[in-house]
């Protein structure tokens, strides 16, 4: 397994980080900043990396920071964005298939079979690590 370096974590993160419940306790911080590490793989953590099991995000407000994102998946499928999801998630994870399937809160089972029909379609995939 190939050891990233530590990341640097933006002051607005930890504002963030600080002022969140937890309801979950040390776990439930441990799982979101383990995601927020493979989400980040440039070693700077912004807001935007942390997400939470549930697929959630502790982000600034939806009119800051979410009204660019979604704009962009305008014009584009289900599908289309949901491969284009799964390939960056793969991506940033190195092509480790485990860790991706969890952030995306698929089965590896399921990222396999969707990864081995992009193949089929002549996609390009990350190789596995």
């Amino acid at each position: 397994m190939q050891c990233l370096p530590s990341p640097l974590i933006d002051p607005a993160t930890e504002t963030l980080l600080t002022s969140y419940e937890w309801p979950g306790n040390v776990a439930e911080l441990q799982d979101a900043m383990h995601r927020a590490v493979l989400l980040s793989p440039d070693g700077y953590i912004g807001p935007e990396a942390i997400v939470l099991a549930d697929g959630s995000r502790l982000a600034p407000p939806a009119s800051a920071a979410g009204k660019p994102l979604i704009a962009s998946f305008v014009g584009q499928t289900v599908e289309e964005v949901e491969r284009q999801l799964i390939l960056e998630t793969l991506e940033r994870c190195q092509g480790n298939r485990t860790s991706a399937s969890q952030i995306l809160g698929i089965s590896v089972r399921t990222m396999r079979n969707k990864l081995k029909a992009f193949v089929e379609a002549g996609i390009a995939v990350v190789p596995a690590t």
